[in-house]
């Protein structure tokens, strides 16, 4: 029976040099990591800031390019998706009604051809 409770207590004794080497003494750093890698929340944080960016420019090639950082998917959608989670997260109405023009901008938005001009 001792055999079995060294065996336990070896095992605890490693899970706990682990966790403590893990989470202590050299814990992951994330540096220099892409929009695309950055939570719903802040995300739409910087959704936001580019719609009051829009509001007062009402640049609408400039907004989708800044919300091309966010990954591939066409702007109006990540617009969208930001709007959607405003509305979950109870954004107040000022805000709500920026990313509700910012994305409907964007839903009628068509990009510039990237041809040579004549």
């Amino acid at each position: 029976m001792s055999r079995w409770i060294k065996f336990f207590i070896v095992i605890a004794l490693g899970l706990a040099a682990g966790l403590v080497y893990g989470w202590v003494i050299n814990p992951v750093e994330y540096t220099n990591t892409t929009p695309v890698t950055l939570r719903a929340d802040y995300r739409s944080d910087y959704v936001l800031m580019v719609a009051e960016v829009f509001h007062a420019d009402q640049n609408v090639d400039q907004a989708a390019r800044r919300l091309g950082i966010l990954g591939s998917e066409p702007p109006a959608k990540i617009a969208a998706q930001s709007l959607d989670y405003a509305r979950q997260a109870n954004f107040p109405a000022s805000d709500l009604a920026l990313l509700q023009s910012l994305t409907a901008a964007l839903q009628t938005w068509q990009p510039a051809s990237g041809g040579a001009l004549p």
